[in-house]
């Protein structure tokens, strides 16, 4: 591995031990970040914020001082009535219906904002959907295909066509999952897109750091969503979440907190890293 080279960013010095931080220089930034609208002017775009995390993520955005655009599928019902609690809150909201599994859709999506907004600082990727099955030869091809343009390649093209509106202070955040560390043996085409959501993350995180860009990523454990009863069986949504450590799934506002964390300034030291709102599993990743 070739080491990586070095740059002086501060002037030498030493000190004795235990050291004074009168003498740094420059001196460390102490002070408390206090803002009362921490996405105050910003536009964010959060896929699949119709419901469940994305429409969680999308009011305490919103809360925040963000105007949102929701990308969602074919959910309308829901998808109004979290606009009109966005309106609510006094912030804008568009709302664009379609499939991100399509790429012409996806760079759509990128060109409405725009056109609505004028800018683009945030990007939540957070739609995705999935399927039980008992063994991989019960996954058709044609639901592995739908499995990965739903839930990766649609986060792979809206990060491309976005990337020429994102600028410096801008981010990026991907829902992955807790099936991306440690597997699931009844939604395995699901967990293969969460970890390529992962290595997408750490990839690219790397690769836009220089640039400012940061990008980062939160995994869910079982969470309480309409996904859930609308896939699983009815003995599995009345079970859902009870083998966590914390005994019980968890609820779409507590994971909304991690999004706004990392969409503000709050997590300005880090690009490339995952938060587990999980109930307690250690994945260690």
């Amino acid at each position: 591995m070739q080491k990586k080279s070095k740059t002086k960013i501060r002037p030498p010095q030493k000190q004795n031990k235990p050291g004074l931080e009168k003498k740094l220089s420059p001196a460390p930034e102490s002070e408390p970040v206090q803002q009362e609208q921490k996405l105050k002017g910003k536009t964010a775009i959060i896929t699949g914020g119709d419901s469940g995390i994305g429409k969680a993520t999308a009011l305490i955005f919103a809360a925040q001082g963000a105007d949102i655009v929701i990308p969602y599928l074919s959910e309308t019902v829901d998808a109004k009535e979290t606009r009109k609690e966005i309106e609510e809150l006094g912030r804008n909201c568009l709302l664009i219906k379609g499939d991100l599994g399509n790429e012409n859709h996806c760079k759509k999506v990128i060109s409405k904002t725009i056109s609505e907004f004028g800018k683009l600082d945030i990007l939540v990727n957070n739609a995705a959907n999935h399927w039980e099955a008992e063994s991989i030869e019960d996954i058709s091809t044609e639901q592995l295909m739908t499995t990965f343009h739903s839930n990766f390649f649609s986060l792979f093209w809206l990060t491309k066509y976005a990337m020429k509106h994102l600028k410096k202070g801008s981010c990026i955040i991907n829902t992955t999952s807790v099936t991306a560390y440690r597997g699931s043996d009844h939604l395995i085409d699901y967990a293969a897109t969460k970890g390529a959501i992962l290595s997408f993350t750490r990839s690219l995180s790397a690769n836009l750091a220089e640039k400012g860009i940061r990008v980062n990523a939160v995994a869910p454990g079982p969470i309480w969503t309409p996904l859930i009863a609308s896939t699983l069986s009815k003995k599995a949504v009345s079970e859902f979440g009870s083998d966590t450590p914390m005994k019980r799934a968890g609820e779409p506002n507590e994971v909304a907190t991690c999004f706004l964390f990392l969409a503000s300034d709050d997590s300005s030291y880090m690009t490339g890293q995952v938060l587990h709102p999980n109930g307690g599993e250690i994945v260690n990743g």
